[in-house]
Formats: structure tokens, C-alpha cells, sequence
């Protein structure tokens, strides 16, 4: 659905993208993180046809972005990170006109306006000017704008901003519904964490290049291939550090005090280690902890998180090689 090869746009002397190559193909979501400059919103809008590369080439639904830009246009939905609305018209009004532009028939427009403005909840503004909207309620209006004729691919610039929990919460259900109505899309989004919910592959991109390049999972254990175990007790843990310290294949055991509020209840009633081997480390840790007559409360296994990948990426100077500008499976 959305193919990139060696992709590169200058501005001048200055490159904004530099040989990006990659592929998406229907039902899956690629998620673009960097900071700001990246050259995130570049690449979404030559993949959309609305800036010409200076090198590489793109294909988007099946058309080349250089040579049929149009139909390029008319196949895909784009929300960019500022609405871009026609504020002096009602909803109805603006989504009619779009639904004009991508000549879709009376019927077919008046239907699809009825479920945007049901999903998105705008039916009590119907007969408002959108100049007076909340900048969560245009984001609404840009959302249903990009998705009124049902477009097989789909860019979306921060599509969660300035909407209240609830409303973020629904659209990220509505792309993780498209994706599995085999729509190809390309998430740009600074929010890590949505980025792992919704993305099947993760580029990182730094100066214009992609420097990590792979499934969230499988950045997280290229970066560090070891789970933080925390187990509580309801009473001080039995076993003491050194003979934990014994144990194969258990690393960095601490104590800590467990919490309850900003008040420390009791010392030595968390145990935090690290360990390679989770599901080898932990049975007979615990096996051996009950034996001791621990009181378990909970036990608890986390993995790096993206944030912390993101963080290494950006501060450290890191890039994955094998990974970087491969296509996404």
C-alpha cells in the first residue's frame, strides 16, 4: 500500500529526509517518532503527494507519487498537526464540500456525514460555526474530514491531540479498527505509549534519517534483553541478599520498603531484581521464597519500555543498523 525508496527531499543545501526506504502494506500501522525537525511531516507530505522528492521514489495505493499525484490524493486520508479548517462553515457544510471534491455521490455523502458526526459526537453542533470550536472539537472535524470518502491508506499527524481521554481513547479503537479493515497507515505521534499500542513497526527518526527501525517488542530487546522482576511481600522478605545474591541467573537483587501513599510501611518488603531468563529465573525463586514462609503479595515483570528505547536513541547518538531503513513486514 505505501511503498518508499531511498526517499530524500532537500531544501537547498539542508536535507530534510535522507533515503528513507520501507513498506507498508494494508492492515498494518507504522508509527513515526522523533522530535520536532526530524523529518517526520516531510515525509507525510511527499508520501502525500503534496512535495515532490528530490531524489527516490514513492508509491501510495498503488500509484507513483511523481506521476499520478492526484490519484495519490484521492485515495488517501490526511490529518496533519494543524486542522487547517474552513471555520466560517458549519460541519455539515465542510464535510459536504470534501465529500464533493472526492465525488462521492448525494447519498453516500449524506450517509457518511451522519456516522462521522455520530462517532465523533458533534451532533449537537450542527448548526455552529466551527470558528468557534475547542481545539479538540476541530480535531474531531479533521478526523471525520480525512476519513469521509474511506480512503484505503491513511496519514495522521498527532490524531489524538487535544482531545479529552475518552474521545483519544475512541480514536485510537477507530484506527486500530481501520488497520484491521486493511487500511495501511502512518502514525506520527509523540505519545510513546500509543505508539505501542497501535503500531505493528516503529521508525525513530533523527535529522532526517531512520536510526531504529523494527516491532516495539523487538526494540525493547535489542536495547536490553533483561526483565525487572519486583516482588512484594506483605512482611519483611525471609531470605536475606546474600543468599539471593547465590541464586544463577538472578542479578542486582535490592531491598526496598514498600509503600502505602508517601508513607514507607515496612523495610525489605520489595525485592527488585534483574534477570535474562524470566520464565527459568522465577518458578523455583518463588518456590523457594514460599518454602521460607514469604507472604507474597505480587509479583510484577517489565521490559524496557519504548520511552526508554527513544530516550537511548535520541541522547546517546544510538542507531541500529541492521534494522534501519528495512521494509516493515
Amino acid at each position: 500500500m505505501i511503498e518508499a525508496q531511498k526517499l530524500t527531499r532537500r531544501f537547498g543545501d539542508f536535507t530534510a529526509v535522507s533515503r528513507l526506504s520501507f513498506n507498508v502494506p494494508a492492515g498494518s500501522v507504522l508509527a513515526l517518532l522523533g522530535p520536532n525537525g526530524a523529518g517526520k511531516t516531510t515525509t507525510v507530505r511527499m508520501l502525500s503527494a503534496l512535495l515532490a522528492p528530490t531524489e527516490g521514489d514513492a508509491f501510495v495505493g498503488g500509484y507513483d507519487v511523481r506521476k499520478r499525484p492526484a490519484d495519490v490524493r484521492a485515495c488517501i486520508g490526511l490529518v496533519t498537526d494543524v486542522p487547517g479548517l474552513f471555520e466560517q462553515m458549519t460541519v455539515p457544510a465542510y464535510l459536504d464540500f470534501f465529500g464533493t471534491i472526492y465525488g462521492m455521490p448525494a447519498k453516500t455523502r449524506s450517509r457518511r456525514i451522519a456516522e462521522m458526526v455520530e462517532f465523533f459526537e458533534l451532533t449537537a453542533h450542527l448548526k455552529e460555526k466551527m470558528v468557534g470550536f475547542s481545539k479538540g472539537m476541530k480535531q474531531k472535524v479533521a478526523l471525520a474530514r480525512a476519513l469521509i470518502h474511506e480512503p484505503t491508506v491513511l496519514f495522521l499527524d498527532e490524531p489524538t491531540s487535544g482531545l479529552d481521554p475518552l474521545a483519544a481513547r475512541s480514536v485510537r479503537e477507530l484506527i486500530l479498527g481501520l488497520k484491521q479493515s486493511q487500511r495501511a497507515i502512518i502514525l506520527c505521534t509523540h505519545d510513546l505509549d500509543e505508539a505501542e499500542r497501535l503500531a505493528d513497526t516503529v521508525a525513530i527518526m533523527r535529522q532526517g534519517q531512520i536510526v531504529a527501525y523494527d516491532t516495539p517488542l523487538a526494540l525493547r530487546a535489542q536495547f536490553s534483553d533483561e526483565t525487572i522482576v519486583r516482588i512484594e511481600f506483605a512482611q519483611p522478605c525471609p531470605l536475606s541478599l546474600d543468599v539471593l545474591r547465590t541464586l544463577e541467573g538472578l542479578s542486582a537483587p535490592q531491598f526496598s520498603a514498600s509503600l502505602q501513599g508517601d508513607e514507607r510501611v515496612s523495610e525489605n518488603t520489595v525485592l527488585t531484581y534483574r534477570t535474562a531468563h524470566p520464565a527459568q529465573i522465577n518458578p523455583p525463586l518463588i518456590t523457594h521464597l514460599i518454602a521460607a514462609h514469604a507472604l507474597i503479595v505480587s509479583v510484577t515483570c517489565e521490559t524496557t519500555t519504548l520511552e526508554e528505547v527513544y530516550a537511548q536513541t535520541m541522547n546517546n547518538g544510538a542507531k541500529i543498523e541492521h534494522t534501519a531503513n528495512q521494509s516493515v513486514q
